[in-house]
């Protein structure tokens, strides 16, 4: 078995890759299986982001393994301005769906429910299969690998004292 403890910086060479849905990529303990089929045990830090796609581990032995997010059942989300998307943001994000942001998109998991909420809202959600990266969220905390865009959320967390004036 492939026992793998450490996240690592991105490598221009990898010697096995690991295919993994967002689910998977959010899990620190996992057993699953390579590309080429071999047995696969991940036992990473608890309460860290999830596993980017592109981002490379360590495995005891030494290997460099690259993990691919695999492709997944998604809805794509347009609507016809800014104001709109923004609506349909603040309605999923109020339910707490973990929500992948572009340049005039959402992308969610695919689920008929948030489909016709989204479509009563005036939105186009079409679905389509593609690999899944959602927000992490601004409180993630934790070990924080900086990605392109990124930057400004790379901050330690701040607990917060009820009732206590800073």
């Amino acid at each position: 078995m492939l026992v793998i403890h450490r996240r690592i910086d991105t490598q221009p060479r990898w010697d096995a890759e690991l295919h993994l849905a967002f689910d998977a990529r959010s899990k620190s303990r996992l057993r699953c299986f390579s590309a080429a089929g071999e047995d696969v045990g991940l036992f990473l830090e608890r309460g860290q982001p999830p596993l980017h796609d592109g981002e490379c581990l360590q495995a005891e032995d030494g290997r460099i393994v690259r993990v691919c997010a695999r492709p997944e059942q998604l809805l794509h989300v347009t609507c016809t301005s800014a104001f709109e998307l923004t609506r349909a943001a603040y309605h999923l994000g109020n339910r707490h769906v973990a929500l992948q942001v572009g340049d005039g998109w959402l992308r969610l998991l695919d689920d008929y429910v948030l489909k016709a909420m989204l479509e009563q809202l005036g939105a186009v959600a079409e679905p389509i299969e593609a690999p899944f990266q959602p927000e992490h969220g601004a409180y993630g905390g934790g070990h924080h690998h900086s990605r392109h865009g990124d930057e400004d959320f790379n901050y330690a967390p701040r607990l917060h004292q009820f009732g206590v004036r800073t």
